[in-house]
Parts: structure tokens; sequence; C-alpha cells
């Protein structure tokens, strides 16, 4: 078996080569069972497609979420392996990282409550994309700016939590104290980024988030909406709810085997009967990682059918369409298709 490349000999043959260049990426990091060569020709085109559409400001012009989607696109670039300093794209990655940044506010919010309904939405996609940043940079200066900006996001996140443990589409106090499952899911990966990163997160917010969860799930083991809109179990929101779980180090609930079951009943099947399912490249971006956590015996199989369905969908300038805007279509994807490369911290075994 051969053994995987060390990150930092990736980066010293990275910084060797032409830059820019997708195609002289190094094989990954895991050592898993060969990768369609037509995987890597779609990361490559996708990869461009990002760069391509990149401002020099650091965002991508969507009229939709522009803090969110700078998080998402910046995430998927880091998955080739490139940081801030070095590797392909390395440029972009400090651009968006400035982004940001430059949206961070004195209350710690990562986002601008003006011209975004849903802001903790980028809010903790944005805490998710910086602690990967701070996990590899090398600047003190730097460093210290990221600590900053992620700690007032951190105190940001406990103060908007409901009182019953979740998150909604603005804080607690201008959202009258609404929660719902898919901001609270962004909300967890988005702290324990934070934590695996060095910057403190005050454990009673990550347990109280914890109990939200176990309290909407329902008996089949799918977890419901909302704490206050309780109803049938949602898939997507299940299978997020198992990656932020997992996040959390959270392995050995009594809950997790109904809705791992739950999760595998309803999304484990990838087939043309699928393509109609509503906010797919979402769930399957958790369900993915949830997958993947299993093992290999688990991973491998569902992997190719994931990844030849995703390659097949892809337009031919490397971006997909789908709901909401094709740069957080193109952005998951790509996530996705990275995954067990292994240059995430967040999604690592």
């Amino acid at each position: 078996m051969t053994a995987p490349i060390p990150r930092r000999q990736w980066l010293k043959f990275a910084a060797a080569t032409t830059a820019g260049l997708v195609s002289q990426l190094p094989a990954p990091r895991t050592a898993h069972a060969a990768r369609n060569p037509r995987w890597e020709e779609a990361i490559e085109k996708g990869l461009e497609w990002l760069r391509r559409n990149q401002s020099s400001r650091g965002q991508w012009n969507t009229q939709v979420y522009p803090t969110a989607m700078a998080a998402l696109a910046g995430t998927a670039l880091i998955g080739s392996g490139s940081t801030t300093a070095q590797g392909p794209y390395a440029r972009q990655v400090a651009r968006a990282t400035d982004f940001v940044i430059s949206k961070s506010r004195e209350n710690g919010l990562i986002g601008d409550p003006q011209s975004d309904a849903r802001y903790t939405y980028g809010h903790g996609f944005s805490m998710l994309f910086l602690s990967q940043v701070l996990g590899e940079e090398g600047l003190i200066d730097r460093r210290q700016e990221l600590v900053d900006v992620l700690a007032k996001a951190v105190e940001f996140s406990g103060s908007a939590q409901t009182a019953a443990g979740g998150w909604g589409y603005v804080s607690a106090r201008e959202g009258n104290d609404f929660d719902e499952g898919s901001t609270t899911i962004t909300q967890v990966q988005g702290l324990r980024g934070c934590r695996n990163a060095g910057v403190p997160v005050p454990a009673e917010v990550i347990e109280k988030a914890k109990d939200y969860i176990y309290e909407c799930k329902n008996a089949d083991g799918g977890i419901s909406y909302s704490s206050k809109q309780r109803g049938s179990s949602r898939p997507a929101i299940t299978a997020a709810a198992l990656a932020a779980l997992y996040n959390a180090g959270d392995y050995s609930s009594e809950h997790i085997p109904d809705m791992l079951k739950y999760a595998k009943d309803n999304l484990h099947d990838i087939s043309d009967s699928t393509r109609a399912f509503g906010h797919w490249h979402y769930t399957y971006l958790y369900y993915s990682q949830v997958v993947y956590r299993q093992g290999d015996e688990l991973w491998l199989p569902f992997r190719d059918k994931l990844y030849d369905r995703i390659v097949s969908d892809q337009r031919t300038d490397g971006y997909w369409e789908g709901q909401i805007h094709p740069v957080y279509i193109t952005a998951c994807n790509l996530t996705m298709l990275q995954l067990d490369r292994g240059y995430l911290p967040i999604y690592q075994r």
C-alpha cells in the first residue's frame, strides 16, 4: 500500500511547479482505491471555473449570500491542497480569506445583516472556512488576525443561539428565538472547526446544540425541521445533523444508530430517481461526510456512484447548475469530489 503524501512535502512540490495548473496536483493523501481519471478532470475544470469567476476583491459576484458563497468556494479551493501561501490556488484562497475577513463586524458576525436576510448561513460557513485557513497559516500577524476574527465569531454564535439550543436564519434576538435544523448544523460545524484550530469554544454551546438535535429526533430516527415546527423527518437535515454530531465528537450516543439507519434508508441508494430530490447537493455534501467516516467498506462503493453522478451533471465550462447559484452547487460538488483527498482537517477521519 502506498503511503500518503505528507502535506508539507506536497506544498514543496506545488511551489516548485508552475503555479495555477491543477493537472500538477499530487495524488490524494489517503491511500484509497484508484480514483477514476474522469473525476480528476472534473475537479480540475471545476476549480479552474472558480478561479476564473472570482473577482479581484476575493468574492464571487453573486446576488445571493455573497459571504456564504465566498466561504464555500474558498473551502473547495482548500480541498485541492492549497493554502493562503502555497499551492496552485494560493492567490484565490488568500483573496477569499481577505474578503471573508472584511465582512467581520464589531459584534462578531461575519456577514452583512442589511443585505442578507439569512446571515447565519454565511457566518457558519465563514467560521468553517477561516478555521481551515488558520490551521495552515504560517505568518504570525496573519494568524493573530484570524484568531481575533474567529474568537469574536464564536462569541457571536453563542449569543445568537436560541433558548432551545439551535439557531435560526438570524440571531435569536432578531428572530424571536426561532431556530431550524440546517442553520444549526452550519453553526456546529463552524464552531467545531474553530475549536480544532485552537480557538476556544464554550462547551455548553455545543452541548445545547447536541441536545437540540436530539430533541428534534422523531421515532423513525430522522430529524424534523425545527424545535418549534415539529413534523415529518427531513433526510437532508438528518444527514447534516449526523455530520455535525460526528464533528462534535459524539459517535456513541444512543440516538446515532437510529439516525444513521434513517439516513441510509433514504439516501444511500443513488439512482436516477433521486435527481428530483430537493436540496440534493446540500444533502449529499453532508451525507458523504457521514459515509466517509464509516470506513472504506461502505465508502468506496458509495463514492463511485456519487462521483459518477456528480461528474455526469457538469457543464462543459466546468461549473454545475442547481438551486441557489452555480457557485454554490460547484463548491458543494468540488468539496464532495475532493473529500477523501484528506486536505481539509474538518472532514478527515
